[in-house]
């Protein structure tokens, strides 16, 4: 009786002394802003004819809340002073999202090929790192292009300025590559989005839908801004780089910009 009378009692007594599992709460990451709305904070600009940082005329300004591209103080040409607005972070594995829309007219003495067209570079190189007279950083350049309203126009397309990629096993050194993307025609809010695995995989999306993608983005070792940055680096493939926001004659205006950090993938996964 004594027995059965203290067995209960000892269930218990050994119920309370096994710890309470325990979970740790592992945080998901979540879209950063690159962009507060009210200024340039966090973002250097590079115009071709001016050291990092020196932009008097303000083609990057903020206004009504958007990153504006503005051409109102260049005096009537454009001459071919192309920029970019880098940020000051560079970024490995992420998604990077933009809502853009272009805006007025192409500046006077801009080339004909840059009417309706800007970029996102990405895998750059930093603006501290570019020559003077440096049209364009060494980069993987995710074209943004905007139709005449009547005649097909591929958006979200690849441009390499000092860089090549791999598209089905081989090595691609042509300059730009069209996506298959629809067109956009007015001035309307466009979103894009860019995926970018280290050196492993780059995916562009257009509204949501995937429209192109390649592997392995490296430099072109034929560059001379890009031999440069291979002599210092001694890697030919592009693990990080910067993000910038291009300049090259229309205006353009973006009201989102954001990144969400990645995990890696797996070494033998690219798809």
């Amino acid at each position: 009786m004594f027995l059965k009378a203290i067995l209960p009692c000892l269930f218990l007594l050994a119920a309370c002394q096994v710890p309470e599992p325990t979970s740790e709460v592992v945080e998901e990451p979540t879209w950063q802003s690159l962009f507060d709305g009210q200024s340039l904070s966090g973002w250097t600009p590079k115009i071709r004819g001016f050291a990092a940082g020196e932009d008097p005329l303000q083609t990057f300004r903020v206004r009504d809340g958007v990153i504006a591209i503005d051409y109102s103080n260049y005096e009537g040409n454009y001459d071919e002073r192309f920029g970019h607005l880098f940020h000051d972070m560079p970024w490995t594995d992420y998604l990077l999202r933009v809502e853009y829309r272009f805006t007025g007219e192409q500046m006077p003495g801009g080339p004909g090929w840059a009417w309706r067209n800007s970029g996102l570079m990405v895998h750059g190189q930093s603006a501290e790192s570019m020559r003077i007279d440096q049209d364009f950083p060494v980069s993987i350049e995710v074209q943004l292009l905007g139709g005449d309203g009547t005649n097909h126009r591929a958006n979200a397309n690849l441009c390499t300025p000092g860089t090549n990629v791999v598209m089905n096993e081989e090595l691609v050194r042509r300059h730009c590559t069209d996506s298959s993307s629809a067109t956009n025609h007015g001035n309307d809010w466009v979103w894009i989005e860019v995926e970018v695995r280290g050196s492993q995989v780059i995916r562009h999306f257009l509204n949501g839908q995937e429209v192109l993608s390649y592997q392995q983005p490296q430099l072109d070792e034929n560059d001379a801004d890009a031999q440069a940055l291979f002599a210092t680096s001694g890697e030919l493939l592009l693990e990080q780089g910067t993000l910038s926001l291009q300049s090259e004659s229309h205006p353009v205006e973006f009201r989102v910009v954001e990144v969400l950090p990645l995990a890696p993938l797996p070494s033998n996964l690219t798809e």
